[in-house]
């Protein structure tokens, strides 16, 4: 199952379904979701007391940060720290469209297989706070809610099985789904994905999906061909974004001077008409110019190219990136243009958010102690995080590069024997 979104999809959706309203995360949680057997919180507010950088939003009752890295050792739970936001953008727009007898795409923790999975998360949407709470198992949707703030927390819907009647129990208020429709809610599916394929209005502007992300159920989403070929056609469709992609390509000193996509025929037997668009890299040599299949450019090009196919249209839409091993294929220094993206306003006029995992510890160097995570499995196989500003003993002028560097704050690997 893959978490990663069609991004052609992306923009019908956008296109169709009205007036798009930018997205703001401010946390999520989960519990018993593959080597996290407890809770953990993943929290991207801040306080006042934080100095107000370019990597945050200032918002009338504090401040949410445009950014959270994520740091740890191989094996650590890194990446299963962020699939839950991916899971959830993709459980909300696009799980109607699964078999209806397909599982449901999480892994309980080895040692509690039969306790079910739960969610969590606080968002803005729409122009109001929103809370969304989900509890399943692979088999089934055991609990599903929707709240929206206003003086407080009212339901939108609630959603809840009934293990006697074999049949889900429906609560509404202004959602607008028909009763009868609601009942007949597929066990796998988001009641917000079904409720959109009956043009419920605000189904529809969520099931747009926000969360653009290289993450499927197994982990990062593989570099290859097959990603740069997809990454070519998203850029076909948006001029914009392509020509956002070969500036910043030519800048970051990668010898390209533009980036040239051209059609060629993929046909089968099956589909003998059938195309597909191929990117040339286009070099400069004196006053010559000449093209180079990007089959033979670097794999850090193909990389940035591949990366940057999403964090564009996460920019673009003001939604939420999640991406595994941010600096897959690229120099180290390439981290800070990447981000910077996210923090100059005149790329980042709708207040996207990344939220990443990283190798590269130098990415503490940018960034204040309440934007990282440290996560790190004991010797029972759980995972647990914590972000940094929450270790004991943290000071707000430690170098928290050269004290994660030396094993003050966990995380790291460990070379015992």
């Amino acid at each position: 199952m893959d978490y990663s979104q069609d991004i052609a999809h992306n923009k019908q959706n956008i296109v169709d379904y009205g007036t798009y309203f930018p997205s703001m995360l401010h946390s999520y949680a989960f519990s018993n979701f593959q080597s996290f057997r407890d809770r953990v919180d993943v929290d991207l507010t801040l306080t006042r007391k934080v100095a107000l950088t370019d990597w945050m939003v200032d918002l009338p009752e504090g401040r949410v940060s445009k950014v959270l890295a994520v740091i740890g050792p191989n094996g650590g739970g890194k990446t299963a720290l962020l699939k839950p936001m991916a899971f959830l953008g993709w459980f909300a727009s696009q799980s109607f469209a699964q078999a209806a007898d397909a599982r449901i795409p999480v892994i309980p923790h080895f040692a509690r297989k039969t306790d079910p999975t739960e969610f969590e998360c606080l968002l803005d949407f729409d122009g109001s706070r929103w809370r969304y709470v989900m509890r399943c198992t692979e088999e089934k949707v055991l609990h599903e809610a929707l709240y929206q703030k206003g003086e407080r927390f009212r339901y939108v819907f609630v959603r809840d099985w009934d293990p006697q009647a074999e049949r889900y129990r429906v609560k509404q208020q202004d959602f607008g789904l028909a009763p009868q429709e609601a009942r007949k809610v597929r066990r796998n599916v988001s009641l917000i994905a079904w409720a959109a394929q009956f043009d419920v209005p605000l189904a529809r502007r969520m099931a747009a999906p926000y969360v653009v992300t290289n993450i499927n159920v197994l982990g990062r989403v593989p570099m290859g061909d097959a990603a740069v070929i997809e990454a070519a056609q998203h850029f076909l469709l948006r001029p914009e974004q392509r020509a956002s992609m070969s500036t910043l390509l030519s800048a970051w000193d990668l010898g390209l001077a533009d980036v040239d996509l051209r059609e060629m025929s993929a046909g089968n037997s099956l589909d003998p008409a059938q195309k597909i668009w191929v990117p040339y890299g286009r070099h400069r040599s004196g006053d010559a110019l000449f093209d180079l299949p990007f089959a033979f450019e670097s794999s850090g090009t193909q990389a940035a190219f591949v990366l940057l196919a999403r964090v564009l249209e996460a920019l673009a839409m003001g939604g939420l990136a999640v991406i595994d091993e941010l600096e897959n294929d690229l120099h180290p220094h390439m981290v800070e243009p990447i981000l910077s993206l996210f923090a100059n306003p005149l790329t980042n006029r709708l207040g996207a958010q990344i939220l990443f995992t990283c190798h590269s510890p130098e990415v503490l160097t940018l960034l204040t102690k309440a934007q990282a995570m440290v996560v790190e499995k004991d010797e029972e196989c759980e995972s647990h995080a914590i972000r940094l500003d929450k270790v004991a003993g943290i000071r707000g002028d430690d170098n928290l590069y050269a004290k994660y560097m030396a094993g003050a704050y966990g995380g790291v690997p460990r070379f015992d024997g």
